[in-house]
């Protein structure tokens, strides 16, 4: 039962950055009040008018997830997702932040529209949607968008996902902007031209199934522009859905330079291979595509070691009738908030607190969000949390799927960690696993 009262969170391990604790968590009017062993003693039974009690035995408590790469299809493609809908797959996701992808149509390229998306958020009221805005105007690589407007009106997350900037001349500009406004570019890797009508990752798998094949080096190429940039403009600069091992080993030089950069991959992306195309099951198809075990264990590597900063779901919801289409028609994309965790903690090979900072410490500094999101579990912070048991093995059903769409990937297979609470302001809107608002 969701209410305005307190909440004690009781017997479960607190996880923060600095380590890990068994604690009670006392939270009131919104913020953390008291994190320490044993307190739940002070305070009155809830039958007795004392706080809503939530027994974390066995569960981990810390910041809720923030998704740094979330389609939430609304304007324009409703009948894939809304943003109430896409909201309450983020919750059960164990999320409190997304940041939605500007691909809508129209484009989130004008502040109408960004303010839509912020007020649809609102509305919904289960988690911070973040709008980004379009490096270019559509999208279309021609022209820059309104960048000083937009930031003015809050948005810091810039990128054309789902395209590539391909003109070098209009990169460099958005970055000399960026640079002078202190925003963040995110750039989707793909020079354009390396994989017209490409449907899968070009290997043994697209040779021996017929099929046109996606370089790795549509990926790598622009990565390694876009970092020569960086060097010499000093922009910061976040690459999506990274999936080839030498983005990978790029980004870790990169890094090593000391250059602004930041790197994402999907849980989809370290889990699952282009093997999975062999039956020609268009949920399989994505965008960049699914590739070789090699890559799915640099992928891993990365995430262990801190090259890669994040887990980003790129959730990519797509009507029935859309994603029903033979391999070369149906569109590119899965679903990823609900299934996030489990995949993280199964298949990453990353412990639980490598696995939080993949999913919120470092999601919300990228993002600009630590004024509510992404904090340690300590006294006079904002309770935004997730109550999630890591070792709980579970598989995803239809039944489960929140989203109006239903192409997920992970349908019999394996997962490990359960969300089970989702404290948001304070508030309890998921218990037991069951939204409550």
């Amino acid at each position: 039962m969701s209410s305005n009262k307190s909440v004690l969170i009781t017997g479960g391990t607190v996880v923060n950055a600095s380590g890990e604790v068994l604690a009670d968590v006392m939270i009131d009017q919104g913020v953390v009040q008291e994190v320490g062993p044993n307190i739940a003693a002070k305070y009155a039974a809830e039958s007795e008018g004392g706080p809503q009690r939530i027994d974390a035995t066995s569960c981990v408590i810390t910041s809720a997830f923030v998704d740094l790469h979330t389609h939430l299809r609304e304007p324009g493609r409703e009948e894939s997702e809304t943003i109430e809908t896409g909201s309450r797959a983020a919750v059960l996701g164990g999320y409190g932040a997304v940041v939605a992808m500007p691909n809508t149509e129209p484009a989130q390229d004008s502040v109408a529209v960004v303010e839509f998306v912020r007020m649809q958020g609102e509305r919904a009221g289960l988690v911070d949607v973040v709008p980004s805005a379009c490096i270019t105007v559509n999208r279309a690589g021609l022209q820059l968008g309104p960048f000083h407007s937009l930031t003015q009106n809050g948005v810091t997350l810039y990128t054309d996902d789902g395209n590539g900037v391909q003109d070098p001349v209009i990169m460099r500009r958005a970055m000399e902007y960026a640079k002078e406004l202190n925003i963040t570019l995110m750039q989707h890797c793909e020079v354009s031209r390396l994989t017209e009508g490409a449907v899968m990752h070009e290997g043994c798998c697209s040779s021996h199934l017929g099929l046109p094949g996606w370089p790795s080096i549509a990926e790598v190429l622009m990565l390694q522009r876009d970092l020569e940039l960086v060097r010499e403009t000093g922009a910061k600069m976040h690459f999506l859905h990274l999936s080839t091992a030498r983005s990978v080993e790029l980004i870790r030089q990169a890094k090593n330079e000391g250059l602004p950069v930041t790197a994402e991959v999907t849980p989809h992306h370290f889990s699952l291979t282009d093997e999975k195309l062999t039956g020609f099951n268009t949920v399989f198809k994505v965008n960049p595509p699914l590739r070789t075990m090699e890559d799915v264990e640099a992928l891993r590597t990365g995430m262990q070691d801190g090259t890669i900063d994040a887990i980003a779901t790129d959730h990519a919801p797509h009507a029935a009738h859309l994603k029903d289409q033979d391999l070369l028609a149906a569109p590119p994309g899965m679903l990823g908030l609900q299934s996030a965790l489990g995949v993280a903690l199964k298949y990453s090979g990353c412990s639980v607190q490598r696995v939080i900072d993949l999913m919120s410490w470092a999601p919300a500094r990228i993002a600009g969000l630590t004024a509510r999101q992404g904090n340690a579990v300590a006294a006079g912070n904002i309770a935004n949390l997730v109550v999630f048991n890591p070792a709980a093995e579970w598989e995803q059903s239809l039944e489960q799927i929140v989203s109006k769409s239903h192409n997920t990937p992970y349908l019999g297979l394996p997962l490990q960690g359960q969300v089970q609470y989702v404290v948001r302001d304070g508030k309890v809107i998921l218990e037991a696993g069951v939204i409550t608002k």
